[in-house]
């Protein structure tokens, strides 16, 4: 009995090396490709937003006085200075709406988005003079294309300046007068999207942004502000964020939900493998160490094989279909494989009950944990408590001194 226990060990110990093998292999194809595939998807639908507020500025020539010294002369001379000063904003008023789409590039998803932006900012020429006023707007970012792109000075369309990471208008604004600048455009981006207020602590006044989404699982990213009001639609959220005087170096963003990942998914599943394959090889001896039933070392090693087929299986045919197919047809042919060998050692019923539906809870079930983010470690706890309440009770009244007593040749 104890060389069988050994023998049964040294099975599950090299399969155990044969799924972290797997799973390895499993992560390196799909963290190694990531960052060229990631350059591909910014390449064709564009990288992460950070949109900032709109600027407005003027440019006045003052004079100035330059001394220097030459040849112990003092020497003073007179120029003129560019002096840029900027208007102050009053007001903001944002709109933004996300629509997530995603897309998939070898083993991962990305969470890829089109968003619609449209702003409204109030600029007021505080000067006694009436200045030639240039206002810019700076893109969220260079990677990206960005469609319907419109510029208006108190709703009057204006000539755009492009530049390489910006858009500008220029006009003239009396002194005193207060102009609302508006802008519009569509465009496409990756991951999340931030809306900057401006430097390391900004001073933002009056400002509303109002964001709709279309999917639910809404995330404030790390140093974020959290709305200030929410309201569920039937596709997604009302966001709004409301300030009258605010100082703050924190941003307005929005992760974007992330698909079930495959490739991760499948690596994980291999690397957890070993544990699904414990409790059914000790579920397995328990059952026939009771009933008689002789299971060699040998068939327990086609039954670990059986069990690497499944992940094996899966490692590949995600590139190639969903995870949730996938997964289904991993499960029925390894179940298949199991319960066709088995009807050939030990019976159809041993095969089909015992062993077919030890293998249901304890590789399509666990692996199937994993799909539950957050609750896979819940899940695998709670199957092992019961795992080793059932066998309690099977085996209390057994002694097993005498089921490990070497027997006579």
């Amino acid at each position: 009995m104890v060389k069988r226990i050994v023998a049964i060990a040294f099975v599950f110990v090299m399969t155990a090396v044969a799924w972290a093998i797997l799973g390895s292999t499993i992560f390196y194809r799909t963290y190694e490709t990531d960052s060229a595939l990631r350059g591909r998807v910014v390449s064709i639908w564009g990288a992460p937003h950070k949109q900032g507020p709109s600027t407005a500025s003027y440019e006045q020539t003052v004079p100035k006085t330059v001394e220097t010294i030459e040849e112990d002369r003092k020497i003073v001379r007179k120029t003129q200075e560019r002096i840029v000063t900027p208007l102050p904003l009053e007001s903001s008023r944002v709109d933004v709406a996300l629509d997530l789409e995603h897309r998939r590039k070898g083993l991962l998803w990305y969470s890829t988005y089109k968003v619609a932006f449209a702003g409204a900012y109030t600029f007021r020429n505080a000067s006694n003079q009436d200045q030639l006023v240039t206002f810019t707007l700076n893109f969220p970012t260079a990677q990206a294309i960005y469609d319907d792109l419109t510029l208006s000075l108190d709703d009057s369309p204006m000539p755009i300046t492009n530049e390489k990471t910006a858009v500008r208008v220029t006009s003239r604004v009396a002194a005193g007068k207060a102009v609302v600048l508006k802008a519009a455009y569509r465009s496409q981006g990756l991951q999340s999207w931030r809306y900057d207020f401006g430097g390391e602590v900004a001073e933002v006044r009056d400002f509303v942004l109002k964001m709709k989404t279309n999917f639910k699982a809404i995330d404030f990213p790390e140093n974020t502000l959290s709305a200030s009001e929410k309201r569920e639609t039937p596709d997604g959220w009302e966001l709004t964020w409301t300030y009258k005087n605010l100082v703050t170096g924190f941003q307005i963003g929005m992760t974007l939900p992330e698909k079930l990942q495959p490739g991760p998914l499948a690596g994980r599943i291999s690397y957890f493998a070993p544990i699904s394959l414990f409790f059914f090889f000790f579920l397995m001896f328990i059952i026939t160490t009771l009933r008689g039933i002789e299971l060699h070392p040998m068939n327990y090693f086609f039954l670990a094989a059986a069990f690497f087929a499944f992940h094996l299986l899966l490692a590949y045919l995600v590139d190639h279909l969903s995870i949730h197919a996938a997964f289904a047809i991993c499960s029925a042919v390894s179940i298949f494989l199991v319960v066709s060998y088995l009807r050939l050692v030990a019976g159809m019923r041993f095969a089909l009950v015992e062993a077919g539906l030890g293998q249901l809870i304890y590789l399509v079930l666990f692996s199937y944990t994993f799909f539950l983010k957050g609750y896979t470690g819940l899940a695998v706890t709670i199957g092992s408590i019961i795992t080793l309440f059932v066998v309690m009770q099977m085996t209390g009244r057994i002694s097993w001194a005498e089921k490990f007593a070497r027997k006579p040749a």
